[in-house]
């Protein structure tokens, strides 16, 4: 790799670095291009990526960022997964690795706090930001759909006993 290629795939990574609110470090060693077209695939519908770089130059990209923490991981043949929402990678990451033994997650970080597995695997087990919203938005409407409800509820029961009042006469 030339000096000037250096220089910009450092910068290219720095940029994603500071854009980036996690990022997951895992060995892919042993995994077909199939395999790993199929991952880049599941990340890039989850709103994340993939990154795969020689360590040295990853470690140089990551100095100035939250991320920083995760530079120790960078040993062997690794991959980065980041995303801008904090569940994304690791939950692609996390079915990634049940359905591909070979792919071995290492750790991450989340903005300045560093995850083991473990964080990592507890990050996944979280909502996605499009969930919270979602169940966000039902909290806000529910009330409003009840308020509907019992609003129009004496109007019906109104109605029911006029109309049974009428029946009766009918049939006096």
């Amino acid at each position: 790799m030339e000096r000037a290629a250096k220089k910009g795939a450092v910068e290219e990574l720095n940029g994603l670095f500071k854009t980036t609110s996690v990022a997951i470090v895992a060995h892919y060693s042993g995994l077909t291009v199939a395999q790993m077209q199929k991952l880049r695939m599941q990340m890039k519908q989850a709103g994340a990526s993939v990154k795969v770089s020689k360590n040295r130059l990853a470690k140089i990209a990551l100095e100035g960022t939250d991320v920083v923490a995760i530079g120790s991981l960078l040993k062997g043949p690794t991959v980065i997964a980041t995303s801008n929402d904090p569940v994304a990678a690791p939950k692609v990451a996390i079915e990634f690795a049940k359905a591909n033994e070979q792919f071995v997650i290492l750790g991450g970080s989340m903005g300045k706090t560093v995850l083991n597995v473990d964080g990592v695997k507890a990050l996944a087990s979280l909502p996605s930001l499009d969930e919270l919203r979602g169940k966000i938005v039902g909290l806000l409407v529910a009330p409003a759909t009840k308020l509907a409800q019992l609003s129009n509820a004496p109007a019906a029961k109104l109605a029911r006993v006029i109309q049974a009042h009428a029946s009766k006469s009918e049939a006096a």
